[in-house]
């Protein structure tokens, strides 16, 4: 594509940030796709952030709890994928403390409650390596998946 004028990629960046929330880096990829020089870039990337535009504290807490609440993401796969957003670590830290901690672990008793369902094993020991590797896959602490697992037994052991 050829090179768009810096009030061209502006019209278009900011009515594609007005859209939705967006980082940093997603910003600046989506203007290299278009063609546009590297000073253009960082001259409009600042011109976002000063405008308010983009805000990367905001953007680091919608992302955790769209993750989380939908694509039932734990805290660590969600850390992994702020970092490759290039978020830094303060701010990764302070938005995943603003998940609910209860809601949190009835997410992860949810999925591991389905997925329960959906296994077949021939013993217990089985069965629950099976949740755990799923539940580690989706990114969440194995102190979280430990609780769930026990309070399937707990309740085992009450039926």
């Amino acid at each position: 594509m050829k090179e768009l004028v810096e009030i061209e990629v502006w019209n278009r960046i900011s009515s594609y940030c007005s859209i939705a929330e967006h980082c940093r880096l997603d910003v600046s990829e989506k203007m290299r796709k278009w063609g546009t020089s590297e000073e253009i870039i960082l001259r409009i990337l600042d011109k976002l952030e000063t405008e308010n535009y983009i805000n990367e504290e905001r953007y680091s807490c919608a992302f955790v709890k769209d993750k989380y609440r939908f694509s039932k993401w734990g805290k660590v796969k969600i850390s992994q994928a702020l970092q490759q957003k290039k978020i830094s670590p303060d701010l990764r830290s302070s938005a995943l403390e603003t998940i609910d901690q209860n809601e949190y672990i009835e997410i992860l008793r949810n999925l591991l409650n389905a997925k329960r369902k959906s296994i077949s094993a021939q013993n217990e020991y089985e069965k629950n390596g099976k949740l755990i590797r799923f539940a580690l896959g989706r990114g969440f602490e194995m102190k979280d998946i430990r609780l769930c697992l026990q309070l399937f037994d707990d309740i085992d052991t009450f039926l």
